[in-house]
């Protein structure tokens, strides 16, 4: 962590992650939407659909724009272990979203707001969990998979 406030590569990495991450996240909540509220899958598998999506984004363009200097190891070779950590992730991420899931819609309905509770607490479960998972994604990242940086 005081790598990335001390170096302004890191730093400027890590700010590139940030926002690939946030159309990482444009791509999840908006494909885990479409599926939960258009075609009705469930909540949990929606998930993990949209996860599957959003980290394919993600490793396009971090491979691209945040580690363009890591071109030593070989595309396939950077997916793999990019999958590797996303279903390390995913194992983190789906099991926290099905616990809060139904906690946050429930609480969201007590309150009486006149609002969908579930919609709420399915975006609100999906968010908590998107974001624990980015920590993990970009420090194991950044030590494993793009490891050939300096």
């Amino acid at each position: 962590m005081t790598t990335i406030l001390l170096n302004q590569q890191e730093r400027t990495r890590f700010f590139r992650f940030a926002i690939v991450g946030i159309f990482g996240a444009i791509v999840d909540f908006g494909t885990f939407n479409i599926m939960v509220g258009i075609i009705g899958i469930a909540a949990v598998w929606a998930s993990v659909l949209s996860f599957t999506a959003a980290i394919i984004n993600n490793f396009v363009w971090n491979r691209y724009w945040t580690y363009p200097d890591s071109r030593s190891k070989k595309t396939r070779w950077q997916l793999t272990q990019f999958a590797i950590i996303s279903i390390i992730g995913l194992a983190i991420r789906t099991p926290l979203f099905a616990f809060l899931d139904d906690r946050l819609s429930a609480l969201i309905e007590l309150s009486r707001l006149s609002v969908d509770a579930y919609f709420i607490g399915h975006n609100l479960a999906l968010a908590i969990a998107v974001v624990v998972v980015m920590f993990w994604n970009f420090f194991a990242n950044r030590y494993w998979t793009y490891n050939d940086v300096d």
